[in-house]
């Protein structure tokens, strides 16, 4: 079998890595993919935005499954012009990708269809935005409609920084058209979970659940990113919380969407705050998350190939998930500057050194190849991702990891995971 994974980020280099253990695949190309992903596949030089390139790329090489990584094409249609190809490829279409890429879209259909979420109104107008801000309380959480990478949400303990954020995102357009309209929130208190599932329509296979780490700062503070760290599992999430997020969540979102007429298959993602044992939704995603895809992804037991290819043909009933019972701890080593501006072409050291070490694997993100060594080249450059028998084991191995990978102006998080460990709050 050939398979296409679409992306260059850590979250492909994930699932590249994992779909390279499976027997059942002779081919592996990854488009573009980055220096890490050419380690277990073809990278080719085809944005993942080129929707056109990458649907010729798979006719031509006779492509039999096509995995999308990030939300860009998916949200610009690449599954239609596949499936119209007769190309199988996991992901939901553009009619069904709106889900994530209109927050708008997605608060109103919670609403309608009864699934938990926060209290929010929105607006396309800032005067109007203001207005109501005025007659209310802070915290307030202010986020722009449309894809922002995982920074379009801003949480706001005063009045003040609720004006700055809101003139921020609609006057000064720091997130560019995706601020056109906002969503301003009520601010929910508790604690942040990732609860992944995938469907192909009927059944809603979960995931592992896993936790982010969205500030830029240890202890949760500064402004949000696309995420610093993950782990999995999420003692958070209880055997009998999964049940019921299964049955108050996702399943009545599949069915909510099918009786939208934009049916939906491939991930679920459900960003959750999670306070005394209740969960309510922050926002829906419509791919793997990252970096919840990396500790995920070393946790899984399965050929991930049978389970992609099985939700695609609509036969995920006969799929069963089998998952580690140990620990998975990511961290991400980020560029200084990040999630502001940061510089590139850093030379990056050490990878050797960490990949030696037993149980770690170092997916890349925002990684290149100049002269031959590799270099920094995104905000977010490695996610360090180690297994342990428990969360202590894999936070220290993570870790360990990561004090041999250098660079100028390397920045990660140093508490990652330790919320996990019993009786730390």
């Amino acid at each position: 079998m050939k398979v296409l994974v679409i992306g260059s980020g850590g979250r492909e280099h994930a699932i590249a890595w994992k779909l390279s253990r499976s027997k059942q695949i002779t081919k592996l190309y990854i488009a573009p993919g980055n220096p890490g992903t050419g380690q277990h596949g073809e990278n080719v030089a085809i944005a993942a935005e080129d929707v056109e390139g990458l649907k010729e790329f798979a006719k031509k090489e006779r492509i039999d499954l096509t995995v999308v990584g990030p939300e860009l094409p998916l949200t610009l249609g690449v599954t239609d012009a596949f499936e119209k190809e007769g190309l199988k490829i996991f992901g939901p279409t553009k009619a069904a990708s709106i889900l994530e890429a209109s927050k708008v879209f997605s608060k109103e259909l919670m609403v309608k269809y009864g699934i938990p979420t926060a209290f929010y109104k929105k607006f396309d107008d800032p005067k109007l935005a203001k207005a109501y801000v005025e007659s209310h309380k802070p915290p307030f959480v202010v986020k722009a409609d449309g894809l922002a990478a995982g920074k379009g949400v801003i949480i706001c303990g005063s009045m003040e920084e609720t004006f700055r954020a809101i003139d921020s995102i609609m006057v000064e357009s720091a997130f560019g058209a995706a601020g056109k309209r906002i969503v301003v929130e009520e601010f929910l208190r508790g604690e942040e979970a990732s609860f992944l599932a995938i469907t192909d329509g009927n059944t809603v296979l979960p995931l592992a659940p896993a936790q982010d780490h969205k500030a830029i700062y240890d202890n949760d503070k500064g402004p949000n990113t696309g995420g610093m760290g993950a782990y999995s599992p999420a003692p958070l999430v209880t055997p009998e919380m999964e049940k019921e997020l299964i049955s108050t969540v996702m399943v009545p979102a599949v069915k909510a969407m099918e009786a939208e007429g934009r049916p939906y298959k491939g991930v679920l993602y459900a960003g959750l705050m999670i306070s005394e044992g209740q969960a309510k939704v922050l926002e829906f995603n419509c791919r793997f998350g990252d970096p919840e895809t990396q500790p995920i992804m070393m946790r899984l037991e399965d050929d991930l190939f049978d389970v992609l290819m099985a939700t695609v043909e609509g036969r995920l009933d006969g799929i069963r998930l089998k998952w580690s019972d140990r620990w998975s701890v990511c961290v991400v080593m980020a560029s200084k500057g990040y999630p502001e501006s940061y510089e590139k072409g850093k030379a990056i050291e050490g990878l050797g050194e960490a990949a030696k070490l037993r149980d770690v694997m170092v997916f890349h993100a925002g990684t290149a190849l100049k002269d031959g060594h590799v270099v920094t080249s995104g905000g977010r450059v490695l996610g360090v991702t180690a297994l342990g028998e428990d969360i202590k084991g894999a936070i220290e191995r993570a870790y360990e990891a990561v004090g041999k990978i250098s660079w100028d102006g390397a920045y990660f998080r140093r508490d990652i995971g330790r919320r996990a460990i019993p009786g730390t709050v």
